[in-house]
């Protein structure tokens, strides 16, 4: 296959190149942002320096600078550098390179190093095909994935690599992108220039992402050139900006590891109060595509999990919601979402049901088999009085007060064990006393 870093190859196609390929750092000292990962003293830009690589995969969003670094890599390692792409490549592939980094060892002592681009896009075989050369050092594997590594990353290949984690580039460094990109020769040279609240606009919409800022950079620009205007060079504006991006794409894959951590933080949000963050990681999930019936279980399950009886009303609400989702859909279950969700997060919050629950669980699964009180036994079929089950039961209805006082759990177990209502509980219940019938004729 061919080396990533080919360059008369790439000298021959960077006059055609989009910008965001031009404008890929070449040097560490190019390259932006990142500092946890590979900041001055941090393990991978020390391998990198020293040329001595340990197996990694980075790991992080697009346009977070995965494949610059492997170019960087590629330029600083006197190592063979080979590429793979997990979406155009088979076993077969990986096989080859494994057989010729063999020779190569063997015949020069070269070391190489097998760069997997998407490597979450790889089956089981597949990975499965690497472990034996990355195990034996026949190749230095550095993958590339936007998905959690341990989530689609095989457990041996995980162990044999490090990961390294790769954030979105913040507001900072992507300004610094456009101001190189405006600047430099293998960018726009100063062919046009950037109005302050259209850059603003750019480093907004890229959410962190170097390749759609450059690329909403190039289009625009090549706007403001064909449009007539006096200034020379000419300036590309926030209109210029709008036409180049119409629609604003977050990230938001629903199999992915953006899917859980939107998931994660509206939930969060609401079990927190917030009820403008519960909306707005509404919005996300809305916009991206969710499930209606996914956001409404997520609701359900929180209406019990985190608010209990101390709002039982949310339960009743979270329902309808998911009934909603049912019988309504997109778009206009949307707003009852949003009821629902502003609802949870502005209840009185109580996990007291949900510990209850875990709690006897695990009493169950680890305690004693403690059998059922005689008077709780049932009595409904032919032949139990005979036995003797039920005996002594005292029925409610008939006498309250000493029914209540009555042992319903089995020796051995006492009352609040399981059940420890919080504050929220018992101002729930003291504000249901209030409204209890007074009477027994009301009742």
């Amino acid at each position: 296959m061919d080396s990533l870093f080919d360059e008369p190859a790439e000298r021959a196609r960077a006059g055609h190149a989009p910008l965001a390929v031009r404008m890929r750092p070449r040097t560490l000292e190019e390259f932006v942002g990142q500092k946890r990962a590979v900041g001055p003293g941090t393990l991978l830009r020390r391998t990198i320096e020293s040329d001595e690589l340990v197996p990694i995969i980075l790991y992080g969003p697009p346009g977070s600078g995965k494949t610059s670094l492997a170019r960087i890599i590629a330029h600083a390692t006197a190592a063979h550098f080979a590429e793979v792409s997990a979406v155009a490549s088979g076993v077969a592939d990986i096989r080859t390179e494994i057989a010729a980094a063999r020779e190569r060892l063997g015949q020069t002592g070269q070391r190489t190093i097998l760069f997997i681009d998407e490597i979450h896009r790889f089956s089981k075989s597949q990975q499965d095909a690497l472990l034996h050369a990355v195990e034996d050092s026949l190749v230095v594997l550095i993958g590339a994935t936007t998905e959690n590594p341990f989530f689609e990353v095989n457990a041996p290949l995980i162990s044999r690599a490090r990961i390294i984690e790769l954030a979105p580039l913040d507001d900072e460094d992507i300004r610094m992108l456009l101001d190189r990109a405006l600047i430099e020769e293998r960018g726009l040279a100063d062919a046009v220039a950037l109005d302050a609240d259209a850059a603003a606009a750019i480093v907004r919409i890229a959410g962190g992402d170097a390749r759609v800022a450059l690329t909403t950079l190039e289009i625009a620009a090549a706007a403001a050139r064909q449009r007539e205007s006096i200034e020379v060079p000419p300036l590309i504006t926030p209109e210029d900006v709008r036409e180049a991006t119409p629609t604003r794409a977050l990230p938001y894959d629903k199999d992915a590891d953006v899917h859980y951590d939107v998931v994660s933080a509206f939930i969060k949000s609401m079990r927190g109060g917030d009820p403008d963050a519960a909306v707005y990681w509404l919005a996300r999930m809305v916009e991206g595509g969710e499930k209606p019936t996914f956001i409404a279980r997520r609701m359900l399950i929180l209406a019990s999990e985190d608010i209990g009886n101390a709002d039982p009303q949310a339960l009743l609400v979270a329902h309808a919601a998911f009934k909603a989702a049912e019988s309504v859909g997109w778009p206009e279950c949307r707003i009852v979402f949003a009821q629902a969700a502003i609802h949870m997060a502005l209840a009185p919050k109580s996990n007291a049901s949900y510990r209850a629950i875990e709690s006897a669980l695990a009493e169950v699964r680890t305690g004693p088999a403690r059998p059922v009180p005689n008077h709780l036994r049932d009595r409904s079929y032919r032949g139990a009085a005979q036995l003797g089950r039920g005996e002594g039961y005292i029925y409610p209805h008939d006498e309250p007060e000493r029914a209540r006082a009555q042992r319903y759990l089995p020796e051995g177990l006492e009352r609040g064990v399981f059940w420890k209502p919080a504050a929220a509980d018992k101002k729930a219940a003291r504000g249901r006393d209030a409204t209890a019938p007074s009477s027994e004729g009301d009742r």
